[in-house]
């Protein structure tokens, strides 16, 4: 079991697609805890019948340009006369993809730690050795030039949407890099591939992005309810259950995000 989550910034997470994930019995979420970190967050009852307060945004079918909006498929078109959207190499990922990184992040809305050239590097040829990545970019067709990525990890039946990065100066022009990148990744892993559903992953606990309510409104992405668990250290349940009560009155975005995603297992959120 262990195999099956990684201890990530002080929390073990599942590695498995959230449809595979089932519920921990206690000795085996204190067998995780005992290798460290402060929490444990698993998912169970995927794609339930009745809305929960958690969920991940997906989509699990593809109905091609005639399922979008007169709007959105004029918007598409646009995107993909003016860009050339393709899966590339890890040597091309490392060759364009950082100053798309670094432009993104510094003009996000909320602060967000800086990447340096040594992490995105690393984080690449990582993913390559893993060899469950894909990787794609978008090119202007006129100059060739890299304004947008996507890193995606890919299961056995279903895709993972797990970064997407733009040149803020490309979204601001009217000509919709990520509408075209969005559509021919949806097109790709769903029709040509035949996947289960490819997702963006879990609800935000910490809201800053519009990114999932953008996908459920435009590329009709669903929300897909599950049943959220969580298991704390001894002394990390105690100092949730003091905070609680006054979540709504912190600050500090790290413990708001936490207390959110108590919130959300409560059902309270």
């Amino acid at each position: 079991m262990e195999n099956s989550f990684t201890l990530y910034k002080g929390c073990w997470l599942s590695k498995c697609p959230p449809h595979s994930s089932r519920y921990l019995k206690t000795d085996e979420c204190d067998k995780l805890l005992s290798g460290g970190g402060y929490l444990l967050r698993n998912v169970y009852g995927w794609d339930c019948e009745h809305e929960t307060s958690f969920w991940f945004v997906i989509k699990d079918s593809f109905g091609g340009m005639e399922e979008l909006s007169s709007k959105m498929r004029n918007q598409v078109k646009k995107s993909l006369k003016t860009y050339d959207v393709c899966r590339v190499s890890a040597s091309e990922m490392l060759r364009v993809g950082f100053p798309i990184f670094q432009v993104a992040v510094e003009n996000y809305k909320v602060k967000a730690a800086r990447i340096t050239v040594e992490a995105f590097e690393t984080r690449i040829q990582q993913s390559e050795k893993v060899g469950n990545v894909d990787f794609w970019c978008v090119y202007t067709k006129e100059t060739h030039k890299a304004v947008a990525l996507a890193i995606n990890t890919l299961h056995k039946d279903c895709c993972e949407y797990n970064t997407m990065k733009a040149d803020p100066a490309y979204l601001r022009n009217s000509t919709y890099p990520y509408y075209g990148l969005i559509y021919e990744m949806n097109r790709y892993y769903l029709q040509e591939l035949g996947f289960k559903y490819v997702s963006d992953g879990a609800r935000s606990i910490t809201e800053h992005s519009n990114i999932q309510s953008f996908l459920i409104d435009k590329f009709h992405f669903r929300k897909a309810c599950c049943q959220l668990q969580i298991v704390y250290q001894w002394w990390m349940k105690i100092a949730i259950n003091i905070l609680f009560p006054f979540r709504k009155l912190i600050s500090v975005q790290s413990v708001k995000a936490i207390l959110n995603m108590e919130a959300m297992r409560r059902n309270k959120y």
